[in-house]
């Protein structure tokens, strides 16, 4: 069926990007997994007999659950074009999988970490829009693939659950210090691998809908090709994008942002590998349709000159015993339409009920470049246009309500630059903690392997 979950969860919403699993690149193993667990799942075929392959604590791991996670990752592997390893060794790997995440689950509730439906809710309705769907026709597509809305739901909230574990247990473990920034510069500079280079880049995407006929993919590549023939003869890069793309950030002038090469799927960085800055590249074809690419900037020392930067403020209510994110949001909504009806100002409903630290400046956040904020956060600014109040939006910090004051290309000074980079590195650094947090919560869980999976 083709359709992702959840893009703010990867450090690159390639899902954002109009992509889906069934026209990536080829993967590993160990990506497919990850992936794996983000996939709407899929058909499973035939069963065996279920019975308990594993205890995680005191928390069984069955037969069933291997074999549907096997089918989910081999789904993602072919679809992607990879070949499947031999089954013994992606059963073992899928258990070792299932048992990690075991883990991570009893981790979260023993802290009492919860997931609100109002969370769930966002999460599916950035599926859909995602996949350039309404929610009603993800849900009719799931239910054709004998997927019932609760199934949905619950991988939605797992995931989200895992996250925030993440969230508390290993970001604050990473800092970035000057010293961190100048080796991450001296190794680009040294190094001809492209996956040390930092790109931006513009982005049209022409959708082609599943199982489309010969005659539809002919006339969507036909339009990309317009598209292309508008951007060569010198049109605006963003009205073409406007007229054009079905991807989530043509609201912003389809600006992907500056990130490392490797941030971005393997699709596109093979595409400009060779392509000088302003150069146009495609149409360039997916499983989810056809790509123009524009090189905005990029640097192999990953100092980027000129970037998007957005002047935004917010009201932040922190979720509490007394308050949960559905009434968080619920507040938060009706200050969104006392504020479009002109019964009240942003900036006064900020000072008087935001729980940031930004309240007594009406929640103003000042400028701020890509990676500023945390991902659902600057994904929901993006979309944005100067004046306009998004719904809420729930993120580690709280629930949100987010006005976007004004927009600007910006030249940044040697600080800024650095600024930015400061986020590539850390988010090189998050991965490393992550891997290693991994390796603690296993050795801290007692696994007891009863039949092997079947």
């Amino acid at each position: 069926m083709g359709l992702v979950c959840l893009a703010s969860f990867a450090a690159v919403g390639v899902q954002a990007q109009g992509l889906r699993l069934s026209g990536a690149p080829a993967a590993s193993l160990s990506k497919a997994l990850d992936g794996s667990a983000r996939a709407v799942p899929g058909n499973t075929g035939v069963r065996s007999a279920d019975f308990i392959v594993a205890v995680v604590n005191s928390e069984p791991v069955t037969n069933t659950e291997v074999r549907d996670r096997m089918a989910r990752v081999a789904q993602s592997i072919s679809g992607q074009g990879g070949q499947l390893p031999p089954e013994n060794v992606l059963m073992r790997e899928v258990l070792e999988r299932l048992i990690l995440e075991k883990a991570q689950q009893q981790s979260a509730r023993e802290q009492g970490l919860k997931v609100d439906d109002y969370a769930v809710d966002q999460a599916a309705q950035n599926v859909a829009r995602q996949n350039s769907l309404s929610l009603e026709q993800m849900m009719s597509r799931l239910a054709a693939d004998g997927i019932s809305a609760t199934r949905f739901r619950e991988e939605l909230r797992n995931q989200l659950l895992l996250q925030r574990l993440r969230e508390r247990e290993v970001d604050g473990r990473v800092r970035v210090s000057e010293l961190d920034i100048d080796q991450y510069l001296k190794e680009q500079r040294t190094s001809g691998d492209t996956s040390n280079m930092t790109l931006n880049l513009g982005h049209v995407f022409i959708a082609v809908p599943e199982n489309a006929s010969p005659a539809v993919v002919a006339e969507r590549e036909a339009r990309a090709r317009e598209a292309l023939e508008k951007l060569r003869a010198g049109q605006d890069f963003a009205a073409v994008v406007r007229e054009y793309s079905n991807a989530p950030e043509a609201k912003e002038g389809g600006v992907l942002g500056l990130r490392p090469a490797d941030r971005y799927p393997e699709l596109f960085t093979r595409a400009v590998a060779s392509s000088p800055k302003n150069t146009v590249v495609g149409p360039v074809r997916s499983g989810a349709g056809f790509h123009l690419l524009k090189v905005i900037d990029r640097s192999q020392q990953g100092m980027a000159t000129v970037v998007t930067q957005n002047h935004a403020r917010h009201i932040l209510l922190r979720p509490s015993e007394q308050l949960n994110e559905g009434q968080a949001a619920e507040r938060l909504a009706d200050y969104r339409r006392r504020v479009q009806a002109g019964q009240a100002r942003f900036e006064d409903l900020a000072r008087e009920y935001s729980q940031d630290g930004s309240a007594k400046a009406g929640g103003d956040l000042g400028w701020a470049g890509p990676g500023a904020y945390v991902p659902e956060f600057e994904e929901v600014l993006n979309q944005l246009q100067p004046g306009e109040v998004s719904a809420p939006v729930v993120s580690r910090f709280g629930v949100h309500l987010i006005q976007l004051m004004e927009r600007r290309q910006a030249t940044l000074t040697p600080r800024e630059q650095r600024d930015m980079l400061r986020n590539v590195v850390r988010e090189q650094k998050l991965d490393k903690a992550y891997a290693t947090w991994i390796q603690e919560v296993r050795g801290r869980a007692y696994v007891e392997y009863r039949d092997p999976p079947q």
